[in-house]
């Protein structure tokens, strides 16, 4: 559902449309709004929308947001900042395929994503203590239920120029798991070479492993934005950092 709250000059007549239009292959989807609820209003007019995005067969890919009266078309300004993270967790821990979220452009209009879904580990928090990675998190669209049954896992970090593998036990209760492998053992493992390791978490009941990524929240390119401390172990320098894709990854060395 796309739930919007409308401040407007002009009531919203029946057979206004909103028209969502996707901006790579102009392909467009319209709703009729009918007559929307809207509260008492001192000045500029209010309306309250729930649309229903699913009988929309939306793509993957952005979408701009319009409203359609007739055939007059008005792009939908936006000033909600897209940091609301309310019912997050409810949403991630259904099964799906595709994935929606809102935001607002850098001119300030209404757009949505929806990306391609898939059985992911949504990394939460990151630490290097005691000489290990820590890593704790959601799984996300796996259908597995929020309650404290616990779930046989293990945390795998791969080094693909090498084939290179660690392995560790990883806590998974319910949806929420909590990992941690020895820097000592990841240096062992291919201790003459630099390079780029992949986690990834392998869970009892889902079919195949999940990749450690960090996707649902509204900051997209992490691998620019977020910087975490580095850390030195046997004077090898070893930091978290993420891909253009905002998948997880270890640095091993310069």
């Amino acid at each position: 559902m796309l739930s919007l709250r409308l401040a407007i000059e002009d009531p919203l007549d029946e057979g206004t449309e909103l028209v969502l239009r996707h901006r790579g292959t102009g392909v467009e989807r319209d709703v009729v709004l009918g007559r929307p609820g809207g509260g008492p209003g001192s000045g500029a007019r209010e309306a309250t929308l729930a649309v229903s995005l699913a009988p929309l067969q939306l793509s993957a890919g952005r979408w701009d947001a319009y409203l359609r009266r007739g055939t007059a078309r008005t792009r939908l300004r936006s000033i909600d900042p897209g940091f609301s993270l309310d019912h997050l967790d409810t949403y991630a821990l259904c099964k799906r395929t595709l994935a929606y979220r809102s935001y607002r452009t850098r001119n300030g209009f209404l757009a949505l994503k929806i990306d391609d879904a898939e059985p992911v580990a949504e990394v939460r928090s990151v630490w290097f203590r005691e000489g290990r990675f820590e890593v704790m998190g959601l799984l996300a669209f796996t259908g597995l239920e929020d309650d404290d049954a616990r779930h046989e896992a293990k945390l795998a970090l791969r080094r693909r120029q090498s084939a290179a593998t660690v392995a560790a036990r990883a806590t998974v209760q319910g949806v929420r798991f909590h990992a941690a492998v020895s820097l000592v053992d990841v240096i062992a493992a291919d201790p003459d070479a630099s390079g780029t390791w992949e986690p990834s978490l392998e869970v009892e009941g889902v079919p195949t492993p999940l990749r450690l990524g960090s996707r649902l929240d509204d900051v997209d390119g992490k691998r620019r934005r977020l910087h975490y401390p580095a850390t030195k172990v046997d004077g090898v320098p070893i930091r978290p950092c993420y891909t253009a894709d905002d998948e997880l990854r270890i640095e091993v060395g310069g």
